[in-house]
């Protein structure tokens, strides 16, 4: 496993990070321990030494996971972050951002957590909330004071600008944001995190599953290479120099080993390999019209449908034409659930279920026309 220096901490992170928003769950929600612990500890054992998750995954059950995994290995190896809720009106107060940071202690059960982020922060509430006198940031400064914090961070959704903003504070150690090479938004943001000595980890490195195809694609025509897209797509990502780390939210042990596997022979591209990465760019324009990144802030839907899985089918017949492929897979969604090779098992109806409530749309940080994307699903998918 290859290793990075995240910014200016001196922390030095495996290129790839273990996600934990998307590990195994039971019927409840909670976090399945049985089948996520061991899965975590594969992870360590492979190399990975940056874990992430928040105060809100998988109910909060997802930093009990993590806690419980890290028992029994050196806690100075590894490199815990986690994200402290922002959106709430009492969020910001210095009580109830200090009631989140010791209840993510306690979850884990560690003295210490290597990186707090706020979530999903954007910039109105940075410079109208959180960064008031006596507010979160100065509650984060005292946490750090006191060595229950070692870095402050932040994870954002907002505009390449504001995230930009954010940066030039000042204030923070390292970021989260989205990056992958069908949405190369952020480019600048992290160019500059970089010049400002930040630590960047990145989320959707493989565009939230829509590279996560269950077979190989040929890319290099002269050479001919059969390549799974997720570890084209990572390498993309590890090639840009301002990256430190990139997270992958793993729920199976087959994609914890093909992601080390690809992280162990991760190295810059070289210019066929550039040559390919363009190729698939051209090739991916047409997602314009049908973005998701997986984030699921749509769900739960009051109808179950799982519009992710929706988009994603949606994305193998239009971009990869995988037409058949999709069907099948469109064909088995169902609220009871049905077991995938590329992701575990997946629970959710079809598109043609939708009662086009539209609750879902208010939800995504993308504005995408949900309602009229999942019309265009069920018409091409349905049998």
């Amino acid at each position: 496993m290859q290793h990075r220096l995240f910014g200016k901490t001196g922390m030095q992170v495996s290129v790839l990070g273990f996600g934990a928003m998307r590990l195994p769950v039971l019927e409840n929600k909670a976090c399945d321990l049985d089948q996520a612990v061991p899965l975590l500890r594969r992870g360590i054992d492979l190399g990975i030494n940056y874990i992430d998750s928040a105060y809100v995954y998988i109910e909060g059950t997802s930093e009990v996971a993590v806690g419980r995994a890290i028992k029994g290995y050196d806690r100075k190896s590894l490199y815990l972050a986690t994200k402290t809720p922002i959106h709430g009106d009492d969020d910001a107060k210095p009580a109830v951002w200090r009631f989140h940071l010791e209840e993510s202690l306690r979850r884990f059960d560690t003295p210490y957590i290597d990186l707090i982020l706020f979530h999903g922060l954007r910039w109105d509430e940075f410079e109208g909330r959180v960064s008031k006198p006596g507010m979160a940031l100065d509650e984060a400064r005292k946490a750090q004071s006191e060595g229950l914090v070692r870095h402050v961070g932040f994870s954002s959704h907002d505009t390449t600008e504001n995230v930009i903003k954010l940066i030039n504070t000042g204030e923070f150690a390292g970021m989260l944001v989205q990056y992958n090479f069908l949405d190369r938004h952020n480019e600048p943001a992290i160019a500059r995190a970089a010049e400002k000595g930040m630590g960047v980890a990145i989320m959707g490195p493989v565009a939230g599953g829509r590279l996560a195809m269950p077979q190989s694609i040929l890319v290099g025509d002269e050479k001919g290479l059969a390549i799974q897209a997720p570890e084209l797509a990572l390498r993309f990502v590890w090639n840009n120099p301002g990256v430190s780390v990139a997270l992958s939210g793993m729920n199976a042990l087959a994609q914890i080993e093909g992601n080390t596997t690809a992280a162990d022979r991760a190295m810059r591209m070289d210019k066929q390999d550039t040559t390919d990465i363009h190729r698939l760019l051209t090739k991916n324009q047409n997602l314009a019209d049908l973005y998701c990144t997986g984030c699921e802030y749509c769900l739960p839907c009051p109808n179950e449908i799982n519009i992710p899985e929706n988009f994603r089918y949606m994305n193998w017949h239009r971009v990869w034409g995988m037409t058949e492929e999709a069907k099948k897979a469109y064909a088995k969604l169902s609220a009871e659930g049905t077991w995938t090779p590329w992701s575990g098992k997946i629970s959710g109806r079809k598109a043609e279920e939708c009662l086009q409530c539209g609750e879902c749309e208010p939800k995504c940080p993308q504005n995408i026309a949900i309602v009229k994307q999942l019309e265009e699903v069920a018409r091409t998918l349905k049998a």
